[in-house]
């Protein structure tokens, strides 16, 4: 399970702000891992997870949009009910706060969730990563 950097963006929700932040990632050849992007009063805060974080960083500053970054965790779950359930629950006993998390089974096979926790070093060793 691989610690991951998170780009962090906070963004107005209107039209065409996820069109310019995705395509200044294209544009610079960009691969993009994992997005969550929720809406609250207004407001965005776009999370993404890229295949070049420095390409990216460069790519969004140019474009002016400002990025900051915080440690994940890509954790792989196997597709069945619970799998998510046991990783929260380790790290819960182990007083890690998740706070947030995003993820997709969309078919057959594993699936990646990325985790913004509160101290990402103890959930590694806790999840033994």
């Amino acid at each position: 399970m691989p610690k991951v950097a998170q780009l962090t963006l906070s963004l107005e929700s209107k039209p065409g702000v996820l069109a310019q932040l995705t395509g200044a990632l294209a544009r610079a050849g960009v691969n993009i891992q994992g997005v969550c992007a929720p809406e609250v009063a207004g407001k965005g805060k776009v999370r993404v997870v890229v295949d070049d974080p420095e390409r990216a960083r460069a790519a969004l500053k140019a474009a002016k949009l400002r990025a900051g970054e915080e440690a994940a965790l890509a954790v792989t779950l196997e597709n069945r009910p619970g799998a998510l359930a046991q990783v929260a629950e380790k790290l819960a006993r182990g007083k890690v706060n998740i706070k947030c998390v995003y993820a997709t089974t969309c078919g057959a096979g594993p699936a990646t969730a990325i985790l913004t926790v509160s101290n990402v070093d103890r959930a590694l060793a806790l999840l033994g990563g």
